[in-house]
């Protein structure tokens, strides 16, 4: 398994494993794209990954990851999860995760991140009071 993208990820996984926003955005590259596939658009910039990041923490504060599959390339990793927690509503998160990241320089340059659309909408729902659909 090639080892600059392994070091990386190791790195980068430890952060999300903290839950430090601030660390996870450190690791990116000044023009770094974020996109978790989940409806919204990809963010761009250290500064909105790493608000992008505080923004899932505060949906899962206790996220938990669970190693499933790691793939390394030079320059890339792919890897699943599942993700275990409880929503700030209350609600059991228990949700599979792919993430495809580009490595650039010792950093994240890409981080596309491909989850369960149907078991997060499930474990999230919609807030309170949001009658938009």
């Amino acid at each position: 398994m090639p080892t600059a993208a392994r070091e990386v990820f190791e790195r980068y996984h430890a952060c999300w494993e903290a839950r430090d926003p601030d660390r996870i955005a450190e690791l990116h590259t000044d023009d770094s794209v974020f996109h978790l596939h989940s409806g919204h658009g990809p963010v761009r910039g250290r500064a909105a990954v790493r608000e992008a990041a505080a923004e899932i923490f505060a949906l899962v504060p206790d996220l938990a990851f669970e190693l499933v599959s790691l793939r390394c390339g030079e320059d890339f990793w792919v890897v699943q999860w599942t993700l275990t927690g409880t929503s700030a509503s209350g609600a059991a998160v228990d949700v599979d995760l792919v993430d495809f990241v580009l490595v650039e320089n010792g950093a994240v340059s890409e981080k596309h991140s491909y989850v369960d659309g149907a078991a997060m909408h499930a474990a999230l729902g919609s807030p309170a009071g949001d009658e938009s659909h």
